[in-house]
């Protein structure tokens, strides 16, 4: 599954690339000589956050697995994630609720202050903050990782996710331009697409078929079941 999270990410860039790209072209530096490692220290942090994020969510799903709810929290998640797949284009609408447009001015506040210091920790500062933005894909990758029910699996789902917004965001701040419109769009385009696939994908992997890696039978933890022996030392 982690496949999908390069793809997702990737294609996401496309999507967030509004938001997030001004925001990439401020960071850099006036250091020529660590300016392409300023941006890599930006995306490592973002990527971090992603990955922390995708811990605690992962951790959610883990604990929702053990109270015997992960076929259906897998189904659930599935679906989920197809309709988030065909309103991604309204999905950042969230943002104009008062509680999330407050915390994104928080955040920008936040973003400007470290971006002004120009030392290289602040841009993993940068980086970090910046992960914590609202975006449509964002919120699908994470029902992904929660839907994954393993702590360590849903980090790593985020985490490479995060790598595969970095080679359009990267481009962006090396060169200071963005693709052109109709190619941006073209990409746009394929990621309901990839949306629909990763819900499917989900689905099956709920429905418990014992199709190795589509949809294999999953384990049902039970541990009133079992027995556990204590050696008492007199």
């Amino acid at each position: 599954m982690l496949w999908t999270a390069v793809i997702l990410g990737f294609l996401g860039s496309f999507h967030c690339v509004g938001m997030c790209g001004p925001i990439a072209l401020a960071v850099g530096g006036s250091n020529k000589n660590k300016f392409l490692g300023n941006k890599i220290i930006y995306h490592v942090g973002r990527s971090l956050t992603y990955s922390l994020l995708g811990l605690l969510v992962g951790s959610l799903g883990f604990s929702l697995a053990l109270a015997g709810v992960q076929q259906g929290l897998s189904i659930g998640m599935g679906v989920l994630i197809l309709i988030l797949a065909l309103s991604v284009k309204t999905s950042d609408q969230f943002l104009s609720i008062p509680i999330f447009s407050g915390f994104v001015k928080w955040i920008k506040k936040t973003l400007g202050t470290y971006l002004k210091s120009g030392k290289t920790s602040a841009y993993f500062s940068t980086g970090m903050i910046n992960g914590l933005l609202p975006c449509g894909m964002v919120y699908m990758a994470l029902i992904a990782a929660l839907a994954l029910q393993n702590p360590w699996l849903g980090a790593a789902y985020m985490f490479f996710f995060g790598l595969g917004t970095v080679p359009l965001l990267l481009a962006l701040m090396i060169s200071g331009s963005l693709f052109s419109l109709s190619l941006r769009q073209k990409f746009q385009s394929a990621i309901p697409y990839l949306g629909v696939l990763i819900g499917i994908l989900f689905i099956f992997r709920g429905l418990g078929l014992g199709l190795h890696g589509f949809s294999p039978d999953l384990q049902v933890y039970d541990y009133g079941a079992k027995q556990i022996e204590i050696t008492m030392c007199r």
